[in-house]
């Protein structure tokens, strides 16, 4: 009977080492529609979200708009503009450099270092150290930032911040291309048609 239980519990506790084994960009290689970098953050995109803390409380909310354009060289930049309901508002310019299959070096000014930016299948993973203002300081966090292509055009995004390998906050926003904002109507319309 010992044997049995030690048997169980082996197993449980293997199980439970499986489960937490991290998710890496290429699990996500064959999942459609395609998200690649250069293709989707290309023009004009505006964009919706909360920023909660480690509670799960939603402590903020904003709005955004991002440009993106790419040299013939395949660098890119994407220019953010976010507008925060406390009234706050935040910029920033990422330049991306490409770095090989899919892969990409970020820099933005806010950003310690640079970013590793992971492109595949409807994936893109962007894995960076982020400077934010803090009291009279600064404090930098660690970003592990998920986007996912749900429909052509629609990306949800999901970050989770942490600060000395305990998670600190998350930011949830949904990115559509403004031609797809545009549309939205023009959906209503068909549904209701239905």
């Amino acid at each position: 009977m010992k044997k049995v239980v030690s048997l169980v519990f082996i197993i449980m506790i293997s199980g439970f080492f499986i489960s937490c084994s991290p998710i890496t960009i290429d699990e996500y290689q064959d999942r459609q529609p395609a998200l690649g970098l250069q293709a989707f953050f290309t023009g004009d995109f505006v964009a919706y979200g909360i920023v909660r803390e480690r509670s799960g409380k939603v402590i903020r909310y904003f709005k955004a708009v991002l440009k993106g354009e790419w040299q013939e060289n395949g660098v890119g930049t994407l220019d953010e503009v976010f507008w925060f309901d406390d009234g706050e508002r935040q910029t920033r310019l990422w330049t991306m450099t490409p770095n090989g299959e899919g892969d990409y070096i970020g820099t933005a000014s806010d950003v310690e270092g640079s970013a590793l930016i992971q492109s595949r299948g409807n994936a893109i993973r962007l894995s960076y150290k982020l400077i934010l203002p803090y009291n009279d300081s600064d404090i930098v966090v660690s970003m592990d930032d998920w986007m996912y292509q749900v429909v052509p055009g629609v990306v949800i995004n999901e970050t989770v911040m942490t600060k000395f390998g305990f998670e600190v906050g998350k930011v949830t926003l949904a990115i559509m291309r403004a031609d797809i904002v545009n549309d939205i109507p023009d959906l209503v319309k068909q549904f209701s048609a239905q």
